[in-house]
């Protein structure tokens, strides 16, 4: 999930009703670190069924109106801005909770862009869909799968995030696998588990996300530092992937 600064939040004005299409929350128009290796625009999308108590974009959860800017706008804007980037990313919110997305993934192929995703891996069945239509995937693995309730609130999301995930991995498209930690929810030896099973079925990005140490959603808190795992677990996640990744600041 970008950090950056979102266009019309949710939660600076409410949601406008546009012409039917893709639901959008907000747009960051460039970013160097959303998409590897290519410079990037950001379409956030309105909308998630899951509550997260790190979520670092509340203001996209809720699935009210039609966004905060039109799909058309956003559409001149990439136009020109062709030459200047190279991709689009997906984001969220959940992008494909959005029925629109397939459309507007073929919008933006064909202003010859190349399509990323970030997803929480929520729907297996929509990610399927636009799974041939990708370039790169961004997903999220945030507990193991028999224990996901607690972070995401939600029954059953551990069984549809792991669909997910062997669906993605089967796919063939470029991909990273990433883990947000709040130690209030996630404990080191969970982290382990977590990145066990992603090698153990090919994973070979994987970065970890530190949390930011006051949630934005929800009564998950940690302390400053508290979400950095040890040295030890640092070295045994290096030598499970071809590419470990970790990052700190603000994350969904």
């Amino acid at each position: 999930m970008s950090a950056g600064i979102l266009k019309n939040p949710a939660s600076a004005q409410p949601l406008r009703r546009f012409p039917r299409g893709l639901q959008v929350g907000g747009l960051v128009p460039f970013t160097a670190t959303d998409y590897p290796g290519k410079l990037a625009a950001v379409v956030f999308v309105q909308g998630c069924p899951w509550r997260c108590g790190y979520c670092h974009n509340p203001h996209l959860q809720a699935r009210d109106g039609d966004g905060a800017m039109a799909w058309s706008e956003v559409m001149r804007l990439l136009k020109r801005r062709i030459g200047l980037i190279d991709a689009v990313v997906f984001s969220g919110g959940e992008p494909t909770l959005d029925p629109a997305l397939p459309a507007a993934i073929a919008d933006v192929r064909g202003l010859g862009y190349a399509v990323g995703l970030h997803t929480a891996c929520i729907y297996p069945d929509r990610l399927e869909t636009v799974l041939p239509l990708l370039d790169w995937v961004g997903f999220d693995v945030k507990a193991p799968f028999d224990a996901y309730e607690k972070v995401t609130g939600a029954r059953d999301s551990g069984h549809k995030a792991s669909a997910c995930v062997d669906l993605i991995l089967a796919s063939g498209v470029a991909h990273e696998c990433r883990t947000t930690v709040d130690a209030a929810l996630l404990a080191e030896s969970e982290i382990m588990a977590i990145a066990t099973d992603m090698a153990g079925r090919g994973v070979k990005s994987y970065a970890l996300q530190l949390a930011r140490a006051t949630a934005t959603v929800g009564e998950s808190a940690s302390t400053p530092g508290a979400s950095r795992p040890s040295a030890a677990t640092l070295r045994q996640l290096e030598a499970l992937f071809a590419r470990f990744t970790l990052r700190q600041g603000d994350f969904d």
